[in-house]
C-alpha cells in the first residue's frame, strides 16, 4: 500500500496533512480520544448478575448494598426469579446451555452443585480459599459445595429438617417430646382422642424435592439409605427403606395424618400447623419465624427438636442450604469472587439470620450473643446441623431425584406396593448411575 493509499483510507487528506509533523499530530490526537474513552470505560462500575427466588431477594438486597457500599467499583443486580426452586434451577441450566450465561454469580441450592460442577459451569474455587476460610464453616456445609474433593460453592446459609410440636398440648397431656416414630403416632393419637387437635403429624407428601427431602430423614431413622456416593450401592430396596414407607403410609391410615398430606407442600403444611389444626409438623427452621410472629395463634407454644427414629437408630435431619458460586462465562472472574467470600462472612450472614431465622453455616454464629437474643433456641440445633443427613452428591443427583419421587409418590398413593415401587426404584437409579460412571 502507498503512503497516499493509506492516506485516502483513513481520510486524512480532509486533514490536509501537508508535513509528518502534521500526520504525527493527527495520530497522537486519535490515540488520545482512545485513551480516554477506554478511561473513561475502566471508570464504570463492574455488574455482577445473579439469579434468586423471587421471595429470597428482599432480605438479600441489604447485603447487596452493604456490599456495594464497601467495593464502589462493583454492582450486584438480584435477577429475579420464580418462587420455586426447581424453576430456578431450570433457569440456571437453561442459560448455562444456550452458551454465554448472563450470570456472573450462581445462587446454588445444595443439591445443584454436583450436576453444575460436572457440567462445566462453575468455576472450581479450591485455590481461591483457604483452609482457615473453610474452617469456620460447618463441614457439612463445605461438603455440599465439593464435587469429587473440589471446591465449588460458598456456604450462605443452611438448614436442616426439624420436628416442630406444640409444647402447650404435651404440657396439658403430661408428654414428654417424643423420640421414636411409635412415641410420634402414641401422642398424636392420645391428642386427637382428647379433642386437643383434629390431626397429629403433617408432613410433605407431595412429589416433589420436598418429598425426597423429608423421606431420607425417616430413611435415615430407619437405618436406611439412598445412594452410597462413594460406592454408587443403592439402597432402596432394601427392607429398612420399606419399614420408612410403611411407617408414612401407616400415618394416613390409622388417621395420625390427613389425606390430603400427599399433596402438601412446605407452606401447605406450616399453615395447616400454624392454624392450631396438627400437633406435630415436620419442617424447616424458617417455620420458627412465622409461628412466633406477633399474629400467630402459636406464638410461645411451639418446641423443636431433631426428627424422631427408631430405637438403636439415629436422627436424620436433611441438609439444606442456599450458597454461592462462579459462573465459569463470567468475564469478571476477581469481582465475582470477592462477592462471593462477602456474602458468605460473618457479618452479612449474622445480618440474615437475625432477619430471617435461617440456619448458618458458620458455625461460631450458633452461639453469636446477638443470634441467641433472637433465637434462643439456635445453639441447640448446632449438633443437629452439625450430623445432618446429606443427599446424595453425585452429578446424576436430578434424575436419581426424579426417579425416587415418582415411585415413592406411587407407594405412598397406593398405586404401587412399597416393594415393588422400591425394586422398580432402585433398579432404573442403578441404570442411570452405571450408564454414567
Amino acid at each position: 500500500m502507498s503512503y497516499s493509499q493509506f492516506l485516502n483510507r483513513f481520510n486524512f487528506k480532509r486533514l490536509r496533512l501537508r508535513s509528518p509533523q502534521r500526520l504525527i499530530l493527527a495520530i497522537v490526537c486519535f490515540l488520545g480520544t482512545v485513551f480516554i474513552s477506554w478511561y473513561v470505560m475502566a471508570q464504570q462500575p463492574v455488574t455482577l448478575r445473579m439469579l434468586m427466588p423471587a421471595p429470597d431477594i428482599p432480605p438479600f438486597q441489604p447485603l447487596v448494598e452493604a456490599f456495594e457500599e464497601q467495593n464502589p467499583g462493583i454492582r450486584v443486580e438480584l435477577v429475579e426469579g420464580p418462587n420455586q426452586t426447581n424453576l430456578v434451577e431450570d433457569l440456571y441450566t437453561s442459560a448455562f446451555l444456550l452458551g454465554d450465561s448472563p450470570y456472573d454469580l450462581v445462587n446454588m441450592d445444595i443439591v445443584w452443585t454436583p450436576k453444575f460442577a460436572a457440567a462445566g459451569w462453575l468455576m472450581d474455587l479450591t485455590d481461591d480459599v483457604s483452609s482457615d476460610e473453610l474452617a469456620q464453616y460447618s463441614p457439612l456445609d463445605v461438603e455440599g459445595g465439593r464435587y469429587e474433593d473440589r471446591l465449588y460453592r460458598l456456604p450462605v446459609r443452611s438448614d436442616v429438617g426439624l420436628l416442630y410440636y406444640r409444647k402447650d398440648l404435651l404440657e396439658q397431656a403430661g408428654l414428654q417430646p417424643p423420640e421414636t416414630f411409635a412415641d410420634l403416632m402414641q401422642a398424636s393419637k392420645q391428642l386427637q382422642d382428647s379433642g386437643a387437635v383434629p390431626w397429629g403429624y403433617i408432613w410433605q407428601g407431595r412429589q416433589y424435592e420436598g418429598l425426597v427431602a423429608m423421606f431420607v430423614e425417616v430413611l435415615q431413622g430407619f437405618n436406611g439409605f439412598w445412594v452410597n456416593p462413594d460406592t454408587l450401592e443403592v439402597g432402596l430396596d432394601r427392607p429398612e427403606t420399606v419399614e420408612a414407607i410403611n411407617f408414612l403410609k401407616s400415618t394416613v391410615q390409622e388417621g395420625v395424618s390427613p389425606p390430603g398430606v400427599t399433596t402438601y407442600q412446605e407452606e401447605d403444611t406450616r399453615r395447616f400447623f400454624q392454624s392450631g389444626q396438627a400437633a406435630f409438623l415436620r419442617s424447616w427452621p424458617y417455620v420458627w419465624t412465622l409461628a412466633n410472629a406477633e399474629d400467630s395463634e402459636l406464638r410461645g407454644k411451639v418446641g423443636i427438636q431433631p426428627m424422631v427414629h427408631e430405637p438403636g437408630a439415629k436422627a436424620g435431619a436433611c441438609l439444606g442450604g442456599w450458597g454461592i458460586g462462579i459462573s465459569t462465562s463470567t468475564a469478571h472472574r476477581e469481582e465475582a469472587l470477592q462477592a462471593a467470600k462477602f456474602f458468605s462472612s460473618f457479618e452479612p450472614q449474622r445480618d440474615l439470620i437475625i432477619s430471617e431465622g435461617y440456619l448458618p453455616s458458620i458455625q461460631s454464629l450458633f452461639t453469636d450473643p446477638k443470634v441467641v437474643a433472637e433465637y434462643s433456641h439456635f445453639p441447640s440445633l448446632q449438633e443437629v446441623a452439625n450430623n445432618a443427613v446429606l443427599r446424595p452428591p453425585i452429578a446424576q443427583y436430578a434424575q436419581a431425584s426424579d426417579i425416587l419421587q415418582r415411585y415413592l409418590s406411587a407407594a405412598l398413593t397406593n398405586r404401587m406396593s412399597p416393594e415393588d415401587a422400591m425394586q422398580s426404584a432402585a433398579a432404573e437409579t442403578q441404570r442411570l448411575l452405571d450408564a454414567r460412571g
